[in-house]
């Protein structure tokens, strides 16, 4: 494998601070600055004259701060102050998009060589230095291509995590609806009504962590209605009265009491292991109320974070006390009900589950892949040159219940319709589809005929519910390109 040093392939310009402008006119230019780099949520405009101008062909680098190494392509606009541009001297020879991904596979690199003791800034040598393997330019649109796929796959599995966690918001507000308004007209107690046990964690824990042992729960580890995992700590305390009182239980609902992630709030699911707590972390154990509920009601905005808010005003340190806690109003709903958010919260977390090892699955095929791609390892033969390199955006709403989650016993048109549309933009086959209902909990999985006569009926009339499209598909057998009949909402 021959390399080029990045360094000879590109002309490197930093940018400058520009004015923004609260009404831009047809003439005003995009600033461009780091969190544009991520996506293109808030867009900001100048009238300046003068800049430093990307355009899409142009890879784009952050250069000071806290994101420098960060990496972005395909805008236009004039660069900020914290910002370089990387134009590429002969772009008939190298690809904007292959460049950008190799940088991006970089970014521990630069981070490392970075220089500034407060305040990191890209090595500009560092950044020369980096090896670019040869390919031909068509193979960098290949390449580019396939970490492109495999990134929109992750991106579409964290989308599925983000809109489970907002299934759980909607369907608490509709079984149980605004707290604030109450329109179901729920009786409200103050929560000390339900408090069994209250306290919090003792000082001094660090002389027990251990790299095995029981949970130690602190305040970053208590996450919005679940207690993370990530970068968790664990401590071999000896017996005594201090470690029985900070033990948590399975039931107990955790609340951040102090500190800057004050107000964070998560249940202890039925099979958490022997943990123990904080001096910023409160245990409420709690009786005549479903834990779980207790944490999705403490977590609103509408609710039990309003009343945190409420409970810091004007205070110089933030904080909450045991009183301001008990105080907290709480709508008392039918514990059926709560009983039966429970069970979906519990069905939806075992989805979650799935699909976060799906995710990290997906990160190390990626990172191997990436590997590969540059050391020039992957096939590219059944790769079209002329495919389009584009990375698909994250939807923000979504529309359509994921199908594992349809509660339902019963099968029907309707409930088909639900599962079909959840593959809105995704062509499927039957097999496909079947294997849909097979997840789902019916009373009695539905007939093959049963299942292929409503789908019939829906390619019927003047507007079809759902259209056949024709796609080319690689018989794995022979190896032949073969036209695929496939299904597809008409939209």
């Amino acid at each position: 494998m021959k390399y080029e040093y990045l360094g000879k392939i590109v002309d490197i310009s930093k940018g400058k601070k520009h004015n923004p402008v609260e009404a831009p006119s047809l003439s005003s230019k995009r600033i461009i600055g780091i969190n544009d780099l991520r996506n293109d949520i808030t867009i900001v405009f100048t009238d300046d004259n003068k800049g430093v101008e990307a355009y899409e062909k142009d890879i784009l680098i952050a250069w000071d701060g806290a994101n420098a190494g960060t990496i972005g392509y395909g805008k236009k606009g004039y660069i900020g102050s914290t910002i370089s541009r990387l134009r590429i001297k002969d772009t008939k020879k190298y690809s904007e998009v292959f460049l950008g991904k190799l940088l991006q596979s970089k970014f521990d690199y630069l981070r490392s060589t970075a220089t500034g003791a407060t305040i990191p800034h890209i090595n500009r040598a560092a950044l020369d230095s980096i090896k670019v393997p040869q390919f031909d330019l068509s193979d960098q649109i290949r390449i580019a291509a396939i970490l492109t796929r495999a990134e929109n796959l992750i991106a579409k599995r964290k989308e599925s995590i983000m809109a489970l966690d907002e299934l759980l918001k909607s369907t608490f507000l509709e079984m149980f609806g605004d707290p604030v308004r109450n329109e179901k007209g729920f009786q409200i107690s103050p929560l000390s009504d339900f408090i069994v046990h209250m306290t919090s964690g003792g000082r001094g824990w660090s002389k027990y962590y251990s790299t095995v042992g029981d949970r130690f729960i602190r305040s970053l580890d208590v996450q919005m209605n679940h207690i993370s995992k990530e970068n968790a700590v664990y401590v071999s305390p000896p017996k005594s009265k201090e470690t029985d009182r900070t033990r948590v239980r399975s039931g107990d609902v955790l609340l951040t009491i102090t500190g800057s992630c004050i107000g964070r709030v998560a249940y202890v699911p039925t099979d958490f292991s022997d943990a123990y707590v904080s001096q910023h972390v409160a245990i409420i154990r709690t009786r005549g109320i479903n834990s779980t509920y207790l944490s999705f009601y403490l977590s609103m905005p509408n609710a039990g974070q309003r009343y945190v808010k409420k409970q810091q005003y004007g205070q110089t340190k933030p904080g909450l006390n045991f009183k301001q806690i008990e105080s907290f109003p709480i709508l008392k709903s039918p514990r059926i009900l709560q009983d039966k958010f429970s069970t979906i919260v519990e069905k939806v977390e075992s989805l979650k589950s799935k699909y976060n090892r799906s995710l990290t699955e997906l990160d190390n095929i990626y990172s191997s892949l990436i590997q590969r791609a540059f050391r020039g390892e992957l096939d590219l033969s059944s790769i079209p040159v002329d495919v389009v390199v584009e990375v698909e955006p994250v939807k923000k709403n979504v529309k359509y219940l994921p199908i594992e989650v349809i509660t339902t016993k019963q099968f029907s048109e309707e409930t088909l319709k639900t599962i079909i549309e959840t593959k809105l933009g995704q062509p499927f086959d039957f097999s496909e589809l079947m294997e849909c209902l097979e997840e789902i909990f019916f009373e009695e999985l539905p007939e093959y005929d049963e299942v292929k006569k409503i789908l019939y009926s829906m390619l019927k009339g003047n507007k079809p519910f759902i259209k056949q499209i024709f796609i080319e598909a690689i018989d794995k057998n022979t190896g032949e390109k073969k036209k695929k009949v496939m299904l597809k909402v008409n939209v």
